[in-house]
């Protein structure tokens, strides 16, 4: 996998009990198992950092057709848009929230064809949440590094 250079996305604890606690309120989610939970959050974060596609989600943030199909369904039950509504007043949560001034898509990102007729794709993560905060959130400043680990620094 492509582990070599890339950084580590990690919550500090007292962010990761403000998601917790969120997610545990809202009757949309299912948190499941706290540690796995906490895997897929950091592992969303880490494609919107990174703006990787879903198959080079390093291993340790789980399998990422699991995470793929979880962010999916989160996103079409409107739990991210609640999340970052709910934190975007919240000075400890800026690095976790991501806009588009840190986002890197690549063109293909958006989920378009060149060709007429065929289905368009869902938009990637980094598409999608790029997309949410310049409309919502134009001001947020995401300062994403602060959760970037120490020991890639």
């Amino acid at each position: 996998m492509i582990e070599k250079g890339m950084t580590t996305v990690k919550l500090r604890g007292e962010q990761w009990q403000k998601v917790k606690n969120f997610l545990n309120e809202n009757p949309k989610v299912y948190v499941g198992q706290e540690q796995g939970c906490r895997k897929f959050v950091e592992g969303v974060l880490w494609l919107t950092r990174s703006g990787a596609q879903w198959r080079l989600l390093p291993e340790r943030y789980g399998n990422w057709n699991s995470v793929y199909k979880r962010f999916d369904r989160w996103s079409d039950r409107g739990v991210w848009k609640e999340m970052f509504e709910h934190f975007a007043d919240d000075p400890d949560m800026e690095s976790v929230m991501i806009d588009g001034s840190v986002v890197r898509a690549h063109a293909c990102a958006a989920g378009a064809s060149s060709k007429k007729g065929v289905k368009r794709r869902k938009p990637s993560v980094t598409a999608e949440v790029a997309s949410w905060t310049k409309r919502h959130l134009p001001g947020l400043s995401a300062l994403a590094a602060r959760y970037t680990s120490p020991s890639t620094r």
